[in-house]
């Protein structure tokens, strides 16, 4: 359901990071076709459409793919993940339709098993950075 603040958002990679701040995982779907894109656009690519809505997606999903990082970027290593501790990040194919990366977490980075894929999972949010700069990012868990 569509509350009067979401509809009055743009569809910007800003939105989007105050959404997830919120601990929402959004995504716009075209009012015609019903297709849902993550991170949200405001156009269409295929058909061009500009009838765009927020929805609010559950965050569960599938597994597509992953990798472990060893040599990650400067949050990550920030984080405290390097060549010692990495990290693993993955594809999730959304209940909704969309695909996005993210990071998978409470799994070993040193020891991926490729059981994983295909796997149930469901999103969370890590907050990262201080003060101002305090964010929330997007990360996925095994159900």
């Amino acid at each position: 359901m569509t509350d009067q603040l979401t509809v009055e958002r743009p569809f910007t990679a800003a939105s989007f990071q105050v959404y997830m701040n919120e601990g929402k995982l959004m995504g716009s779907r075209n009012r015609e076709t019903g297709e849902v894109f993550v991170p949200p656009r405001p156009i269409d690519p295929t058909t061009h459409g500009t009838d765009m809505e927020w929805v609010e997606l559950s965050g569960r999903g599938t597994l597509a793919a992953f990798t472990s990082v060893y040599i990650g970027t400067t949050i990550m290593i920030d984080a405290g993940f390097d060549r010692k501790k990495p990290y693993v990040t993955g594809i999730v194919k959304l209940d909704e339709g969309p695909r996005i990366s993210a990071q998978l977490v409470g799994v070993d980075g040193k020891q991926p098993d490729l059981a994983w894929i295909g796997t149930p999972v469901r999103s969370t949010f890590i907050e990262r950075g201080e003060d101002e700069k305090r964010r929330a990012y997007l990360a996925f868990e095994l159900s």
